[in-house]
């Protein structure tokens, strides 16, 4: 795998938000990925149980398996497990130290899915549609002792993002109709979750922040700006959107109130994926969304007046650091439609100088079993890198990015390496770590496990010496 990239991206957390921290290199080149025993905590260890290898001295829980009853008796958990946060327990999410954890988890279901989220009074939107989140709840040891519907009747719900206000945004990634697929209502929406108080959130849809593919959201922790990417696959692609709310940082509930919605175009560059020089900048105009309900023609395709508007393929993570919002196009293929070639690239929006640049760049490869074949989600790992979701073919990773940009294997599904009787599992989903960087959460997209991770995270991610 070919990359190229330009110096450090640093991301500092603000505000308590979660997200944040180092980006480094988000992959590095075929020579350091080749050498993982010299990498992070170590080579990986093959598990016995023929579930999840980790490194020596890291050991994994499973706290929820698709199909298990939930313990709220509200049916089985559902499948298709993907974005996820984890805050704090106690009120709105500020418990103190011993107060355990809420894991707020998403459930990618479209219409074929097996394991619904089950409907529940209160926090259903659409009855027709199968998708949602739960919540699991974890005391300070890490037991599960509670795990619930938080969210249901959505559809596709694929990634988000968490507030400064400690509740989650749950997006679903796509723009079918009432009427189509039996659904009685509208998709295409984003929805709020209080993980600690699902009943205050209710199943209401942010419909002034537009109805098209969602995938990821990051907030300005200062001027409450909401930044939304849209996952479009297919010609034309998506857009990256901002949004004004009329009361920003209003805390839970406060984006019901409205506001505006506008999408990004960069003059002279009608799609993102042309551009191949990291450190390239251009400036950035806002161009308000003529129907963000998209009642009869999808945003991507409305009529943006003279200029047009700029695309971008499969936009995924979106968060928020070093003043600004790093956003994840996850590749481009020229077999598609796409202007260009290339496994993803990761761009950084300075919303004070109004300027975008093109941070890192993956080249075109065929190896897939190489970190770089379509990243997704992405989180703060306890040494200021990264911990990376990679969604591609072949082998299925949980990558740590250093500091130093080096890339090290942190979890590896055990179906990869030809092993008898071990899970066909699908792509890993939604990492992220306990609020005292001890514990990292992560999802097997299919069949839907969460495991959480433990270990000697205080080793850092120093060069590791081959014995």
């Amino acid at each position: 795998m070919s990359l190229t990239r330009r110096g450090l991206l640093t991301a500092a957390a603000g505000a308590g938000l979660a997200f944040g921290g180092s980006l480094g290199a988000l992959f590095a080149d075929r020579a350091t990925a080749a050498s993982p025993a010299a990498r992070g905590y170590g080579p990986l260890v093959p598990d016995p149980a023929g579930l999840l290898d980790l490194p020596a001295g890291f050991t994994y829980r499973v706290l929820s398996r698709a199909g298990d009853p939930l313990r709220s008796g509200e049916g089985p958990v559902p499948a298709n497990c993907d974005g996820m946060a984890a805050f704090r327990g106690g009120a709105g999410g500020r418990g103190g130290a011993g107060s355990g954890v809420r894991l707020v988890r998403n459930h990618e279901n479209r219409t074929t899915a097996t394991l619904r989220v089950p409907p529940v009074a209160g926090l259903t939107y659409d009855p027709a549609a199968l998708g949602g989140c739960t919540v699991l709840e974890l005391d300070a040891a890490g037991r599960v002792t509670a795990e619930r519907v938080a969210l249901a009747g959505t559809a596709v719900n694929c990634a988000g993002g968490r507030t400064p206000w400690h509740t989650w945004l749950s997006c679903e990634e796509t723009e079918d109709r009432a009427g189509t697929s039996g659904y009685t209502e509208d998709h295409g929406y984003v929805f709020e979750v209080d993980p600690a108080d699902p009943y205050r959130s209710g199943a209401v849809p942010l419909t002034a922040m537009g109805r098209f593919a969602h995938e990821a959201v990051a907030v300005d922790p200062y001027r409450g700006v909401v930044y939304e990417t849209e996952d479009a696959f297919v010609e034309p692609f998506g857009l990256f959107y901002r949004f004004l709310p009329e009361r920003p940082l209003g805390g839970p509930g406060s984006l019901r109130a409205g506001g505006a919605l506008e999408a990004m175009r960069v003059p002279g560059l009608a799609n993102l994926a042309v551009v191949d020089r990291p450190g390239a900048e251009f400036p950035v105009e806002w161009v308000p969304v003529p129907d963000p309900s998209a009642a009869v023609t999808p945003v991507r395709l409305q009529d943006f007046g003279r200029g047009g508007i700029t695309h971008a393929q499969k936009l995924e993570g979106c968060y928020w650091g070093d003043s600004g919002v790093h956003f994840v196009s996850s590749y481009a293929r020229g077999s598609e439609g796409s202007p260009a070639d290339h496994h993803g690239q990761v761009w950084f929006l300075d919303p004070v100088r109004e300027r975008l640049r093109l941070d890192v760049v993956f080249g075109p490869d065929t190896d897939v079993r190489l970190p770089g074949d379509s990243p997704d989600n992405i989180c703060l790992a306890p040494d200021g890198g990264l911990m990376v979701c990679e969604d591609g073919g072949g082998a299925q990773y949980v990558f740590g990015v250093a500091l130093d940009g080096e890339v090290y294997p942190m979890a590896r599904n055990a179906d990869d390496i030809g092993r008898p009787g071990a899970p066909e599992w699908g792509e890993f989903a939604g990492v992220t770590f306990s609020p005292d960087g001890q514990t990292m959460y992560v999802n097997a997209y299919q069949p839907g496990t969460t495991f959480a991770v433990t270990g000697p995270w205080h080793r850092g991610t120093r060069p590791v010496r081959p014995a």
